[in-house]
């Protein structure tokens, strides 16, 4: 009797949830479609045009009915759609990002981190901005932010500059998904460069891999192969500042850890586990086909939440301080992908 009672009020709570959600994941799954269609009858990219229908309702991410849909698609489908592009990886892309491609990117980031900490400085800002906004910047966007944030000591400073950190890297990192493709263009790369630039210099997973379908989905494939290194990389920096701030997060608040999913990803570790299924068996190709075009299902859906997300008003209330911040930031990584990949043509 318990145990079916519990059932049934399980599935209540289930219901509940779903409703809630509802209104916001609609929305965005009719912008999604919206910008499919007009892509696939006039051509042009859909993920731009979902994110720049997204920004058109921006005015809807405040009304309680459509923000915790709005969240979960932003945040939530993003990782499901890109846990599921590891069934796109295979092992014989490794090869193409080679040696000097990992040590460029590894050293990138770690670089950005320091540069960030500098100019915070020089800027007359707290130094937990510096390191989160370098860490974002350098890693993976909002969650290497959440995620370095949580190893920091617990005080309001740090929650402030991780709030401010959020925002400015998701309008950051969605102004690089729209013009570092004109910077691809411009350069005649190829398609490995192409994606190695994307996926080396955009901050969030979904920003990349919006900005590689942009150009095709072969860049899209290389982008996100590179931006999956950059996000393994969170591992090992986490664990670098946990260890860097133990003894001060313990004084501020003693017992807290940093729980597993903090330092790696669940979604990384199903894009691994699915780009080595892939690798090792022979899965039924229409299980493939049906999960690859979920992932982008999920992909356009989320870029359409982002871009409702997105707050230009926000933005322009930051200060010109944090702003010039994040400015110097993606121009050091930016710069920093564009000359390993002359150094690169060189050897």
């Amino acid at each position: 009797m318990l145990a079916r009672f519990a059932t049934r009020l399980g599935g209540v709570d289930q219901l509940r949830q779903l409703q809630r959600l509802s209104p916001g994941v609609s929305l965005a799954l009719v912008l999604a479609l919206s910008a499919t269609f007009v892509s696939d009858h006039y051509g042009g990219p859909k993920y731009l045009y979902a994110l720049l229908m997204g920004m058109a309702f921006h005015h809807l991410s405040g009304v309680d009915r459509y923000t915790p849909g709005i969240e979960f698609a932003a945040k939530k489908l993003v990782r499901i759609g890109v846990a599921l592009l590891g069934l796109r990886i295979m092992v014989g892309d490794l090869h193409d990002l080679g040696v000097f491609g990992a040590v460029a990117l590894a050293t990138g980031l770690v670089a950005t981190i320091f540069f960030g900490i500098w100019c915070a400085g020089r800027l007359g800002l707290p130094k937990s901005l510096g390191i989160l906004s370098g860490g974002g910047t350098g890693i993976c966007g909002i969650s290497a932010t959440l995620a370095i944030s949580a190893t920091l000591p617990q005080t309001e400073e740090v929650e402030q500059m991780t709030l401010l950190t959020a925002i400015g890297i998701a309008a950051f990192s969605t102004l690089a998904m729209v013009t570092y493709p004109l910077i691809v263009a411009s350069f005649g790369l190829t398609t490995n460069e192409a994606g190695f630039m994307l996926g080396g210099a955009i901050h969030d997973v979904a920003q990349v891999v919006g900005a590689g379908y942009i150009i095709s989905p072969d860049v899209a494939d290389f982008a996100t192969l590179t931006k999956m290194f950059r996000v393994a990389m969170l591992m090992p920096v986490v664990v670098a500042m946990a260890m860097i701030f133990r003894s001060s997060r313990a004084a501020a608040s003693p017992g807290a850890k940093v729980s597993f999913t903090q330092v790696t990803p669940v979604f990384l570790l199903v894009f691994i586990a699915l780009a080595i299924l892939n690798n090792t068996v022979v899965l039924p190709p229409l299980a493939v086909s049906t999960l690859t075009d979920l992932s982008g299902w999920c992909l356009v859906v989320s870029i359409a939440a982002l871009g409702v997300k997105t707050s230009l008003e926000k933005l322009s209330k930051l200060g010109w301080r944090p702003i010039a911040l994040f400015i110097f930031e993606a121009l050091f990584i930016l710069s920093w992908m564009l000359v390993a990949l002359f150094i690169g043509r060189l050897t």
